[in-house]
């Protein structure tokens, strides 16, 4: 975690901040941190194995969502990826978490409705 030390979240704690973060997980993530939101990426080595979310942008090349399931996370979350086949894509997500109910959906909701 780059721009997260020891001393930052000592301060944030003092004044009675909860720290939530999203990560690729590449790196490790301190202790203090509160909620823990991992977002890997394929072929990205990871580091940080355990949180409170796991989420999964679906598709991706070379994803083994059998592995990453059983990571030790609270939820195991799957959003289907955006662009030209976010309908396929939603549709294969829908598929895994049928098949798997490990495995939420997980939808930008403001992407499904058109607001940018």
């Amino acid at each position: 975690m780059l721009q997260v030390d020891a001393e930052l979240l000592r301060e944030l704690h003092a004044r009675d901040f909860e720290i939530a973060v999203e990560t690729n997980g590449t790196l490790d993530v301190p202790d203090a941190v509160d909620w823990i939101c991992v977002s890997p990426k394929a072929g990205a080595p990871l580091r940080q194995l355990s949180g409170n979310e796991l989420k999964v942008v679906v598709p991706q090349d070379g994803q083994n969502l059998d592995a990453l399931v059983e990571l030790s996370f609270d939820l195991h979350l799957l959003q289907p990826m955006d662009g030209p086949l976010r309908r396929e894509n939603t549709q294969r997500a829908i598929e895994v978490c049928l098949r798997d109910p490990r495995w939420r959906l997980s939808t930008q909701t403001h992407k499904t409705l058109g607001i940018r």
